[in-house]
């Protein structure tokens, strides 16, 4: 990938109004040492500027902001603190104290970020110094709401591999033994026709034409009809995905769906369905209020139905706040047990855990399950992804959790764009929530617990969050595959796995061992849950200098000097044999091994 420093800017940063208020100094752009920009990156202002270090207190030195990101360096410390900051990152910028406040450095910039950390930066009270940042920052952290396209769209990143092609559909359903005398691919939605959030390709019973499947989502909300996500090779059974029934209040049926459910129990002969409804039973009760409801028993006689009492959207979101509050900046040791506690983050953690891990083990046992929450989006991606990835060694794999996240998540229309809010000044939409940062806390706490199950390591899953946020790739923006085809993403915008893909040893894990037929089930009890330090608390200085695994470190490093031998070994065989192979040939004997088969049977210590 070629990249160039950012060279010094000149001309006007804004091409309206706000621009007359830059002044002279910011424009006089200086070169930065040690700062290299991304291919379609432009600077746009500079800017002496003293940054309130939580951790090593009031700093001076000079922000750089780019169309891209935040860059601050100081420039009166022996080691210069950095920051970099990607825009999309950005959730909130307010303006601190007036032109009349008194007290040093009270007058500035706050900044809250959705990565779990604030800045505050502080400049001269003098001139309405803060204004042309103030404007700027704000016009390019939220391009969405001032008509400005996502860094995505501007980028001009190039890789040798296109992760676009990471996920082919049919080549991932065939993988899993489909279509097959049981269920069969249908292309009812095509032009998204059926359900504007779904995907074009779906999998669904055999038995069941398409006209059925018309009739069954005018039945479920969002016309979110069950089709299949995962097919057991063995026992047949499988993990449906779906919306709820639209019950309401007095309490309609459909026998067309109805009928259905019965032809996803019957494809594998099973006697009863289970239906996972990851709502509280109460809450499933009060969307019936609104329209909705559940399954219920005299309607579906042989299905059972198991609410697994996820909660919500906003309580998740109220969760994480209370967490973000004890994390950052400081973490008070004294009262950690119980702060932690009282955030309930762990606590959700557990239950989406317990959730997936009953999915997993009744399609182990030959049942086959039907889940879903409200809309079949946030709470049920949770669900069928980490069932998945319990049952299926091959999610396991650095392309396999590529392909479970872009199949699960992206084109079953988890609303990214909705939950994260990317390039929108609105931090206060209801519509935020960390669903997608719960489930990968979720995976990590099964690598904790299984650490040579996974091919990825920690990194992989910090570099995805971190992405999920920084607009740099089009892979988690828009909230639906319909949007995303509307607005070109796949040729106007650069893959994620594109990255990932192009250094896959940076992502990997040293202690992997391939497993093919292992069903993995954590155990979800608070004992053995976990905060997950190396994400949630990274920015204290105390807990970077600690972050990789020594034993990970040492193993890496091992493995590093092996490669050494080997090349060294392999010079070794050229240079003997150039001069004297007919000696060599000669004097072998058949039985003899090569340096290259003795090193192989070498073992690793530690």
């Amino acid at each position: 990938m070629a990249s160039a420093p950012i060279a010094p800017y000149s001309s006007s940063p804004l091409g309206n109004s706000s621009s007359q208020h830059t002044s002279r100094e910011s424009l006089k752009m200086e070169p930065l040492a040690g700062f290299v920009s991304l291919p379609g990156e432009e600077r746009i202002i500079d800017k002496d500027i003293i940054y309130m270090c939580p951790f090593n207190g009031a700093l001076k030195g000079k922000v750089f902001i780019t169309n891209y990101r935040l860059y601050f360096k100081s420039t009166d410390t022996e080691t210069p603190v950095t920051l970099n900051v990607p825009l999309g990152v950005i959730s909130r910028i307010e303006k601190m104290g007036g032109a009349t406040s008194r007290g040093e450095n009270s007058y500035g910039l706050d900044i809250t970020c959705k990565d779990m950390r604030n800045l505050r930066f502080a400049l001269k009270q003098e001139g309405h110094s803060r204004r042309d940042i103030f404007d700027i920052l704000f016009k390019y952290a939220f391009p969405l709401s001032h008509g400005m396209q996502l860094f995505a769209f501007l980028s001009q990143e190039k890789y040798e591999e296109n992760g676009w092609n990471v996920y082919e559909p049919m080549e991932e359903f065939r993988r899993q033994g489909l279509p097959n005398n049981e269920w069969r691919v249908t292309f009812i939605n095509k032009s998204y026709e059926l359900c504007d959030t779904y995907p074009t390709i779906l999998v669904v019973p055999y038995k069941a034409p398409d006209e059925d499947l018309r009739r069954v989502g005018t039945f479920r909300s969002r016309c979110r009809i069950p089709v299949l996500s995962w097919f057991h090779k063995q026992n047949h059974a499988v993990i449906t995905r779906c919306s709820q029934p639209l019950v309401g209040m007095s309490g309609k049926r459909n026998k067309d769906d109805e009928r259905y459910l019965d032809l996803i129990r019957e494809a594998n002969g099973t006697t009863k369905l289970t239906i996972y409804d990851a709502r509280p039973n109460v809450n499933a009760v009060a969307n019936k209020a609104t329209g909705g409801g559940y399954e219920g028993e005299d309607a579906y006689q042989n299905a059972e139905l198991v609410f697994l009492d996820i909660h919500n959207i906003h309580v998740m979101r109220e969760s994480l706040k209370k967490l973000k509050d004890i994390v950052y900046p400081n973490v008070e040791e004294s009262h950690w047990l119980s702060s932690l506690e009282s955030t309930h983050w762990l606590e959700h953690i557990k239950l989406v855990l317990s959730g997936a891990i009953q999915v997993a083990d009744k399609v182990s046992s030959g049942y086959s399950v039907m889940v879903h929450c409200s809309d079949g989006w946030d709470r049920t991606a949770q669900l069928t992804s980490l069932s998945m990835l319990m049952l299926d060694s091959y999610y396991r794999t650095l392309r396999g959790f590529q392909v479970l996240l872009e199949k699960e998540w992206i084109s079953f229309g988890h609303k990214f764009a909705s939950r994260i809010g990317h390039g929108d000044k609105n931090h206060a939409d209801q519509d935020r929530s960390p669903i997608f940062l719960q489930f990968i806390d979720c995976v990590w706490q099964m690598t904790k617990q299984f650490p040579t199950a996974f091919e990825f390591n920690e990194r992989l899953l910090v570099v995805i969050l971190d992405h999920l946020y920084s607009c740099r790739f089009g892979t988690f923006l828009y909230n639906c595959e319909s949007a995303r085809d509307s607005n070109d993403v796949r040729t106007k915008t650069v893959s994620l796995w594109s990255l990932i893909n192009s250094d896959t040893s940076s992502y990997t894990n040293p202690f992997y061992t391939p497993e093919s037929s292992r069903v993995l089930y954590p155990v979800a009890s608070m004992r053995h849950l976990e905060l997950w330090v190396n994400y949630y608390i990274r920015w204290n200085p105390r807990i970077q200098h600690q972050q990789q695994s020594p034993v990970e470190q040492r193993y890496k490093e091992l493995l590093a000097l092996r490669d050494q031998y080997l090349k060294k070994l392999e010079e070794l065989q050229l240079t003997d044999s150039a001069p004297s192979s007919t000696h060599l040939t000669n004097s072998s004997t058949p039985n003899a091994a090569t340096p290259n088969q003795h090193i192989t049977h070498l073992q690793t210590p530690f």
